[in-house]
């Protein structure tokens, strides 16, 4: 299994080198973002580490690119800065999942096994699966979100969304009309499956409220005090 750090700091790197060497993988090192950018895109990596404080061009920086050029390798993004505000920046950028420093051997290690599990869930899914409507189109009240061009629409007006928002939708229209816990939501849109941060939920359901429930149209994405989200039309 081929791995991609780009990470500049030396403690850094020999740490999670050779940690990531003795669980089995195969880890190759890029020093600063420009470098880090051209390996990625030169080679078939399973899955990219990538720190948001590098020389040059930053993480953020690296990793937009990386998702313009239609790279979908998983990326787990490092940084220094555990704000709210900075990790949904890193998530907007298209990394898949953060992790803050300093921490724990373990953790790193789960949160990679959690990643390429789910990216190869994703690509077992290729195969047009059962959808709540025709096709491969999920449809809840006026709402869809057609699988195969990866796009939302609402009453025929087409809605824009982040790869992040889309995995959030996406989630919660196969599961409509059902109470959906935030560490439920971080569990299956982000593959956490131990404490991260919550607030990152709120953020990124208030982002996509704010697109699907217009003024003019009925509320589909709904709070349920003390317990979570539910998409449903409005009674």
């Amino acid at each position: 299994m081929k791995l991609l750090l780009i990470e500049d700091e030396p403690s850094v790197v020999s740490f999670i080198r050779r940690y990531l060497a003795e669980a089995g993988y195969d880890v190759s090192v890029a020093l600063d973002g420009q470098s880090g950018l051209q390996m990625a895109t030169e080679n078939n990596f399973q899955l990219i580490i990538l720190d948001v404080m590098l020389p040059g061009m930053n993480g953020i920086a690296v990793c937009k690119a990386l998702r313009q050029q239609q790279l979908t390798t998983p990326i787990l993004m490092l940084t220094a800065l555990g704000s709210t505000e900075n990790v949904v920046a890193g998530l907007d950028s298209g990394a898949d999942d953060y992790l803050v420093k300093p921490f724990k051997q373990a953790e790193l290690l789960a949160r990679i096994r959690s990643l390429l599990r789910r990216n190869n869930d994703t690509a077992a899914a290729a195969t047009p699966a059962v959808t709540q409507s025709n096709g491969n189109v999920l449809k809840v009240a006026d709402l869809e979100l057609d699988l195969n061009t990866k796009s939302a629409s609402r009453y025929g007006q087409t809605i824009v969304l982040t790869a992040t928002e889309y995995r959030l939708l996406e989630y919660m229209m196969r599961n409509p009309k059902r109470v959906l816990s935030r560490m439920e939501i971080l569990e299956n849109v982000w593959g956490v499956d131990f404490n991260m941060n919550t607030k990152v939920v709120d953020v990124y359901v208030n982002y996509l409220r704010k697109k699907v429930n217009r003024k003019d149209q009925p509320a589909l994405i709904q709070t349920v005090v003390g317990m979570g989200y539910m998409l449903k039309e409005e009674e």
